[in-house]
């Protein structure tokens, strides 16, 4: 009633978001990313293989989603849970949905040979909202991939790589997914909490483009929402994206290389 919650903030204000790019050395593209308490963290490994058969002049992308017991008491140890594939699923969508990168960009020769992105992203400290950070997590991890140029011997039909001569990856679309947590059919609340993901009777994720366009719904059951509901939803989360992708532009641009 008061437009208040537990932690101060407004119904539609988001926690304090930072994001820390290049942080795993080993890593060939990496990104911290906190929302508020919520601390998510991404590593992109690069490895090269064969395209498949059906599709010779694409890479691949292979996303997944870990959250270990240290984050949360509400994980065990162990095979991944269901909300671990779940966001694994839902990552796997948005990069297929948005075409963040497009595949045939990883195909370095058609038929025989391509980048395959295996991209980890892992929970430190569980506290609601996983699917905006790791969103985020994912893009700011891969606007800082470097891959070294590769290319096919024609004499040996063996691959060389260059690692003196390193390539970004070529971000074609930036997604960001804002998460609202629906209580009792009408109110809206915005990068809900753990505590208000508990309490809430549904949640959405809705996830723009910077084209303002929508890449995907994700609603989980719930309890449903009217369509001005959802409307005011995408609007949000036109806006949430223009705040993310200044914050990203703005990182990227302070660690550029001297």
């Amino acid at each position: 009633k008061e437009n208040c919650r537990p932690d101060g903030r407004e119904l539609g204000e988001f926690r304090a978001t930072t994001v820390n790019i290049g942080s795993i050395t080993t890593a060939d593209g990496s990104a911290l990313v906190k929302l508020g308490n919520t601390t998510v963290i991404c590593g992109v490994k690069a490895e090269l293989a064969a395209p498949a058969l059906d599709s010779a002049n694409k890479g691949y992308i292979v996303p997944n989603v870990e959250l270990p017991s240290l984050c949360s008491t509400r994980f065990r140890s162990g095979p991944p849970g269901e909300e671990a594939q779940a966001a694994s699923q839902f990552i796997a969508d948005v990069i297929e949905n948005s075409q963040i990168i497009a595949k045939e960009d990883l195909c370095i020769a058609d038929g025989k040979l391509a980048w395959v992105l295996y991209c980890d992203i892992i929970c430190l400290d569980y506290d609601g909202n996983i699917l905006d950070a790791s969103t985020f997590a994912l893009l700011a991890a891969l606007k800082n991939v470097q891959l070294p140029s590769v290319t096919i011997n024609e004499e040996t039909g063996l691959s060389e790589v260059n690692l003196k001569q390193k390539n970004p990856l070529v971000i074609r679309k930036h997604p960001v997914a804002t998460s609202f947590a629906i209580f009792d059919d009408t109110l809206l609340i915005v990068d809900p909490t753990a505590e208000e993901e508990d309490l809430a009777t549904g949640t959405v994720t809705v996830v723009t483009d910077e084209d303002d366009r929508l890449c995907s719904v994700h609603k989980p059951g719930g309890s449903p929402l009217t369509g001005a509901k959802l409307q005011d939803c995408i609007s949000r989360a036109i806006t949430r994206h223009k705040e993310v992708k200044k914050l990203i532009d703005k990182v990227i641009k302070s660690i550029k290389p001297k």
